[in-house]
């Protein structure tokens, strides 16, 4: 392999392990909170990139416009999930939680697959992030760039609504414990709600730039992306929002890298993400920057 093409294997994994890492926040940010997989993550995902290509091609909206509207739109649909499928659930047994994000994640994808039709759609590329750099032999799309500069941006503005802000502050005394800190006068609804507006915002934002460098939208797109998001979010310890950035690049690399050094693998590509899984279950548990959880008895 040459030191160019090398390099080419290393920003492809790099804008892979970024979109990973975006969705993986959203699975740990609501597991912090509730102990919750929300196993719909990943349709919401879907359902943003669908916003912006009825936005661009229905309705003739400016694709910035469109993303900024579908990633509103995404949020508002995080928070009727929370509200309809987990709230009433959240003094049950998890495993009845559990069931009802597997049951959210179903019925979206259905409903998609009945308002969208199950046909794979095309998908607007600006034109400004389709066009090329060249530098010496490497050719790198503008699009291979943007997505790890957004995703460091969008990471940044949460990290500091985590820990400058006061529903940040809020966010992270209900991830300790949600009695006191509703004892204490905090509105816990409220930002349990504002977690999943956040979460759903990086979903979508990561569904928009999947759709842009894998250019077609189908009802089923979101199911691999989120399970693997979801073994990055265990991998780099779910619950913390660094370690699921770290998770979700690593991944990225693992995927890329196995593939570009042993192609004759290729076909196995996907299931390089669940043995990562099952050697981190197996040897570290809590990922590499989670905590262990003491249960209270």
């Amino acid at each position: 392999m040459s030191l160019e093409m090398f390099f080419q294997h290393c920003f492809n994994a790099l804008t892979l392990g970024s979109l990973y890492a975006l969705i993986a926040i959203g699975y740990t940010m609501v597991y912090g909170i509730l102990r919750l997989i929300n196993f719909a993550h990943g349709d919401i995902l879907m359902v943003g990139a669908y916003f912006v290509f009825f936005g661009t091609f229905a309705y003739g909206w400016p694709w910035g416009v469109a993303a900024i509207l579908s990633v509103a739109g995404a949020s508002l649909l995080g928070v009727v999930v929370e509200r309809v499928a987990y709230r009433p659930l959240r003094d049950a047994p998890r495993i009845s939680a559990l069931i009802s994000a597997i049951a959210v994640s179903f019925f979206i994808e259905s409903l998609a697959v009945v308002v969208f039709t199950g046909q794979p759609r095309p998908v607007l590329q600006p034109e400004w992030l389709i066009s090329e750099w060249q530098l010496g032999g490497l050719r790198i799309l503008r699009l291979t760039a943007f997505v790890p500069v957004m995703t460091a941006v969008l990471v940044g503005i949460l990290l500091y609504i985590v820990y400058r802000t006061k529903p940040g502050l809020a966010m992270r005394a209900i991830s300790k414990d949600i009695e006191t800190t509703r004892l204490l006068g905090v509105r816990v609804d409220n930002i349990i709600a504002f977690t999943f507006a956040i979460g759903s915002a990086l979903a979508a934002a990561s569904g928009i730039m999947w759709a842009l460098r894998y250019p077609q939208v189908h009802p089923y797109m979101g199911i691999m992306p989120g399970l693997k998001a979801f073994i990055a979010a265990v991998f780099g310890g779910i619950g913390s929002i660094q370690g699921a950035v770290i998770g979700g690049v690593a991944l990225g690399f693992v995927e890329i890298m196995t593939v570009a050094f042993m192609p004759e693998l290729s076909g196995y590509r996907d299931a390089f993400a669940f043995v990562l899984l099952v050697l981190v279950l197996l040897f570290k548990p809590t990922g590499l920057l989670g905590e262990r959880m003491e249960e209270k008895i």
